[in-house]
């Protein structure tokens, strides 16, 4: 069942890169069932894939990457803004962003964090005011960890935790 909720998780992944099904498993297929929303930065690749995220996945803000079809394209933004609290959250995929290019982007549109993958690396860096984070692949990791994120509202904070696949924590950040 889709948001049974633990009251106001956000699940964040990136490059899925299938052919069908959304191909999640352990922590992660947990984080995506359990959160009040998903957030995807792109490359499912087949409209089968992300039709998959949507019967699973409460609510989902995605955007496409460069590895998604036309159909895809059409069907989702290249970039999309959203509000989670008081925080303001820019997806991207990122493929046309460097580092630089991402914090500018961020305070450009007032961000508190900017979602974005492509690389297939799970990180969190903290650019010119701005929270960047890449989620990683949980599908296709490419030699990293197989990765996924999940932002959280804890004691009036935002926290935003890197966790590989079994559930263990790689990295956090505060907003």
């Amino acid at each position: 069942m889709a948001g049974n909720g633990r009251g106001g998780v956000i699940a964040i992944l990136s490059d899925t890169h299938r052919e069908e099904g959304h191909g999640l498993t352990g922590r992660t297929r947990e984080a995506v069932l359990e959160a009040d929303r998903l957030v995807h930065a792109g490359d499912f690749t087949t409209p089968d894939v992300y039709e998959a995220f949507r019967a699973d996945a409460s609510r989902i803000e995605a955007v496409h990457g460069n590895r998604d079809g036309p159909t895809l394209r059409e069907r989702l933004p290249a970039k999309r803004v959203f509000a989670y609290g008081d925080a303001r959250i820019i997806v991207v995929h990122g493929h046309e962003h460097g580092e630089t290019a991402l914090s500018l982007l961020g305070r450009a549109e007032a961000a508190d964090l900017v979602v974005f993958g492509h690389s297939h690396r799970p990180t969190i860096v903290e650019a010119g005011g701005v929270t960047l984070l890449n989620p990683g692949s949980h599908a296709d990791p490419r030699g990293n960890p197989a990765a996924h994120a999940e932002l959280t509202a804890t004691d009036g904070d935002l926290v935003v935790r890197l966790r590989d696949a079994e559930g263990a924590e790689l990295d956090a950040a505060r907003l």
